[in-house]
């Protein structure tokens, strides 16, 4: 009978799960039993600390843990994998992971890479490195932002507990660390341009056409010359400053979207790059620079 009692009384294994996400501060919400989508609505507003809510979301159900990464005050980097099909992903397996790109960021930045930190390793043979977030910045999620096969997770986010179970498997603990502090160099790749008014440079004609040409001249040198690892932010920024020419009418729209396709067309094939990611890139970054256009008068206007 006592055996008995003790096995009704038992927590059950993913109910613990989230109970001890939950006592350091991780704000939890029910997924969908062996998957990754919510298993309530609003889940971002929801997640919660409280035990007795936790306890009443999983006596319902074996639910996966999800954790909201805003309420949590987390950033987390989601280092995944190439697919088998991807271009050269057999022939070398440092090409189309996240860990080898983050890893040249890191190089470039002149930093260790940043894995000294609480980290899960996903089904897929992916990481998530768990940050907390910096103070007074927002830092919502990201795909492709720090480069391909690195996604970020912050407000308006979430991620599968370790603990969970997949289709593939489970994720586990692989760096069981405090989390540290989100490193400044990411921090840095990561905020969100401030958002600006229209701003005017006055310049006489012949300057402002030197000007404009050195412009695109600059950006899109930047983008041929990028590497990867740093592709999706280098032809994203300067998609944005040739966007802002085009907000202020200073250029076509079609002549800044056939440069930059230009610029980056080197990139095409290599290490997984596409035509549609190139596309997609230059899209986001021409709209972002149209929203805060630059204008170019002359002087005495």
């Amino acid at each position: 009978m006592s055996s008995t009692s003790n096995r009704g009384a038992a927590t059950p294994r993913l109910m613990r799960v989230a109970l001890e996400a939950a006592a350091v501060g991780k704000h939890v919400f029910p997924l969908q039993p062996r998957a990754k989508k919510p298993a309530i609505g609003d889940w971002e507003t929801t997640a919660t600390t409280d035990p007795d809510q936790i306890r009443a979301w999983w006596r319902r159900a074996p639910h996966n843990v999800g954790i909201a990464c805003g309420p949590s005050g987390l950033l987390v980097v989601d280092l995944d994998i190439a697919h088998a099909t991807s271009p050269h992903a057999e022939s070398d397996p440092a090409v189309g992971t996240g860990y080898a790109g983050l890893a040249v960021l890191a190089a470039e930045a002149g930093e260790r890479f940043p894995d000294h930190t609480y980290t899960v390793a996903t089904p897929s043979g992916g990481q998530h490195l768990y940050f907390t977030s910096p103070a007074g910045v927002e830092l919502r999620c990201s795909v492709g932002r720090l480069g391909r096969w690195i996604d970020t997770r912050g407000a308006g986010g979430y991620v599968v507990a370790a603990g969970s179970v997949g289709p593939h498997g489970r994720y586990q603990v692989q760096r069981d660390l405090p989390i540290a502090p989100l490193p400044q160099w990411i921090t840095g790749l990561l905020a969100p341009h401030p958002a600006t008014a229209s701003t005017e440079l006055r310049l006489p004609p012949e300057r402002a056409a030197a000007y404009i040409a050195a412009v695109v001249r600059a950006e899109t040198d930047n983008v041929a010359r990028a590497v990867t690892g740093q592709r999706h932010h280098v032809l994203l920024k300067a998609a944005g400053a040739l966007g802002r020419l085009v907000g202020g009418q200073e250029i076509d729209y079609a002549v800044a979207e056939n440069t930059l396709r230009h610029a980056a067309h080197t990139h095409i094939g290599r290490d997984g790059f596409t035509d549609a990611e190139a596309d997609t890139t230059i899209r986001a970054g021409l709209a972002w620079g149209i929203q805060r256009p630059r204008h170019i008068t002359q002087p005495g206007d």
